[in-house]
């Protein structure tokens, strides 16, 4: 009977490897649920395996499960989550069929809150470094700012000074951020979701100039 690749994941069998290396089609299998090798490993927090489906293999460090979850919507530990973010480069603002991210839905559940503070962490360094601009120029009264709202997060890149110019933290964007700091209803659900609103707004390409700053209506 050929050997089960999501038992071996489960245990960690030294046995995964070489029956991969032979058949590499395997490490993006899913089964009828969705369930991949990357969601087992994670899970189960096989950190060097984690490593491999992505290094090694090509798995979608992104890859969804029935439920459009992915693997860092499973994790248990902290290690496991630093692993799919920092070095693999895991979405933290992907949702999942219910409308959660990774950090909604374990703050949610409640079972893992170190994981969900590090996820929060992450969210908030992110616009943080947004804020204060590609060029490193801090943003007016910057400081004062909080981190964005939980379960927004946005993802950056290092780029070369020579192509500031053409990375720069769009002027309307900068403004409309500001603005929105100023306001009496900040800290509050309001004034938190139109920020979110405003953020993903700009991760879509969308055209800032015209749209006014306003909260999601559910």
């Amino acid at each position: 009977m050929p050997a089960n690749p999501f038992l071996l994941a489960a245990d960690n069998s030294p046995a995964l490897l070489p029956l991969l290396r032979e058949n590499p089609a395997l490490a993006g299998q899913q089964d009828e649920h969705g369930y991949s090798l990357i969601h087992a490993a994670a899970s189960y927090n096989h950190l060097d395996l984690l490593r491999a489906l992505v290094q090694e293999f090509k798995v979608d460090v992104n890859l969804r499960d029935e439920d459009e979850e992915t693997a860092l919507f499973v994790v248990e530990t902290v290690d496991a989550a630093k692993v799919l973010v920092e070095e693999l480069g895991a979405g933290l603002l992907i949702k999942g069929s219910e409308g959660y991210t990774a950090c909604q839905k374990i703050t949610e559940e409640g079972d893992f809150p170190e994981v969900a503070e590090y996820l929060r962490l992450k969210e908030a360094e992110s616009a943080r470094v947004l804020l204060n601009g590609t060029n490193g120029e801090p943003v007016q009264d910057g400081g004062d700012i909080p981190p964005l709202p939980q379960g927004l997060n946005i993802s950056l890149s290092a780029v070369n000074p020579a192509e500031n110019d053409e990375n720069e933290v769009d002027p309307e964007f900068r403004r409309r951020i500001e603005e929105l700091a100023q306001r009496s209803d900040f800290h509050s659900e309001e004034g938190q979701a139109a920020l979110r609103q405003l953020v993903q707004d700009a991760i879509a390409g969308e055209n800032l100039t015209d749209r006014n700053v306003r909260a999601r209506q559910d």
